[in-house]
């Protein structure tokens, strides 16, 4: 069996990992707070977690791994959002609205993730789901002094827990300062945070000890995860946004309960565009469906994400797309007619295994092409999570049939002739339209490449 190795952020070094029970490896990842599309950040995290559950379920059995990923139905950006559209003259009563958003947005999260070839997690709970298990944890965390009822709130008492701190290995300065944590009067400690919070009559609550009101987000995850995976499972996964405070928090409610919680914890980088961090305020913010409206099929921006390790920042461009698109052109013509009976390469899966290293595996995949292994391309490209429904229509390119014609032509007058000025002439123009052209001794294959124009083909 392949050992697989990632990187674990609470002892920051690259782990083989062990499961508690080869059995029934369990690994729990953060999804999404549904109030809006899913952004281009939101989308890498889930293919990342999506190719190493593939990974998972090729070296232990697909019956032998329980992947869960939660979505999260309550929040304060829910309720803003149902409160701005019942403000603006939507109909219904706030609970029916933000029910209608949540829907929606969960509707809309899962088309954008199959688009990107995400296979669906074994679980997905929504926190609404979870509210009595969530209460019950309260109570259990004030039974045991780690938290206290203050004006309505549940704060838990982070100076109750010794290892605060130790996952995201940072100074209870520096946590404060980029927690931006509310200094509100009934906390003990500025670091304190929200276990359950009030509700008022406009927004949506549950009748607790502490009065009616809702949970707060970290202790959500906590629950979901204990009561799906167990007190203790092997993985938790997320975004490296959420190492400080959600990640940390979840630590220190279900440590403190007596749980061992996550044996390792895996964390992808955040994304740039263009070279610069993605935000509203720099205008280069987009969402996955954004993307696919403007064509860009899924299996292309899948392909991207995997050029980048995910441990490192992952910078979308232009010329990456470009590049991306072509070249699953060429592996897909090339995997067409190989049949689905072999095994993905070994390189490729050692290189999943050895922390997930998806450049790598796309080197060897290279490989593969040039050595014309079509069975093993294939095989290795459904193991990516691409091409698992055949050759789609974007990827099929254009009839380049009679440029080929014209050029292996000229290419048999050239070789009666000895002018090649002719041949030179065409495969410049070709290569001016984005063309790639290969020639051999069977004859003349012609590829649509990187920033292929059809207009500029009347120069040929």
């Amino acid at each position: 069996m392949v050992e697989i190795r990632l990187r674990n952020s609470m002892t920051r070094k690259v782990e083989p990992l062990v499961p508690l029970d080869p059995e029934n490896v369990r690994m729990y990842v953060c999804g999404p707070t549904v109030y809006d599309r899913a952004h281009m950040g939101n989308g890498r995290a889930a293919v990342v977690f999506d190719v190493l559950y593939r990974l998972l379920r090729h070296v232990y059995g697909p019956d032998h791994v329980t992947y869960v990923r939660n979505i999260t139905d309550v929040d304060d950006k829910i309720n803003a959002e149902a409160q701005r559209r019942k403000a603006a003259g939507a109909e219904g009563t706030l609970e029916e609205l933000i029910a209608a958003r949540t829907d929606e947005t969960i509707r809309w999260y899962h088309e954008d993730m199959a688009a990107l070839g995400t296979l669906a997690p074994d679980h997905e709970p929504r926190a609404t789901d979870y509210i009595a298990q969530m209460i019950a944890m309260i109570e259990g965390l004030v039974a045991k002094g780690h938290a206290y009822a203050a004006e309505g709130h549940v704060l838990f008492r982070v100076g109750s827990y010794s290892e605060y701190g130790a996952l995201s290995g940072r100074t209870v300065d520096d946590m404060i300062a980029g927690a931006r944590v509310e200094v509100a009067p009934y906390k003990e400690d500025p670091m304190d945070f929200v276990l359950w919070k009030p509700s008022d009559d406009d927004l949506p609550g549950w009748d607790s000890p502490w009065g009616r009101g809702r949970p707060g987000w970290h202790i959500e995850c906590s629950v979901m995860a204990d009561e799906l995976l167990g007190a203790e499972f092997d993985i938790h996964g997320g975004g490296i946004d959420l190492q400080f405070p959600h990640h940390e928090n979840e630590i220190a409610q279900s440590r403190c309960m007596g749980h061992g919680f996550a044996k390792m914890w895996v964390h992808n980088e955040m994304l740039q565009v263009e070279g610069k961090k993605m935000s509203k305020s720099l205008g280069n913010f987009f969402t996955v469906r954004d993307l696919l409206d403007q064509g860009v099929p899924g299996e292309v921006i899948r392909f991207v994400f995997l050029g980048t390790h995910y441990g490192k920042p992952m910078d979308w461009t232009e010329r990456k797309r470009e590049e991306a698109e072509a070249t699953l052109r060429k592996w897909y013509r090339q995997a067409s007619e190989a049949l689905d009976n072999v095994e993905p390469y070994l390189g490729v899966v050692k290189a999943l295994a050895g922390d997930l290293n998806t450049p790598q595996a796309v080197a060897e995949m290279h490989q593969l092409s040039q050595a014309d292994d079509s069975p093993s391309l294939r095989a290795s490209l459904k193991l990516l999570g691409l091409m698992e429904n055949g050759v789609p229509g974007w990827a099929v390119g254009p009839d380049l049939s009679s440029y080929a014609a014209l050029l292996s032509e000229a290419r048999e007058n050239a070789m009666a002739s000895k002018d090649f000025s002719e041949v030179d002439r065409i495969k410049t123009a070709l290569a001016a339209a984005g063309v790639e052209v290969r020639m051999s001794k069977t004859g003349v294959e012609l590829l649509a490449a990187a920033g292929f124009d059809p207009d500029k083909l009347e120069a040929v």
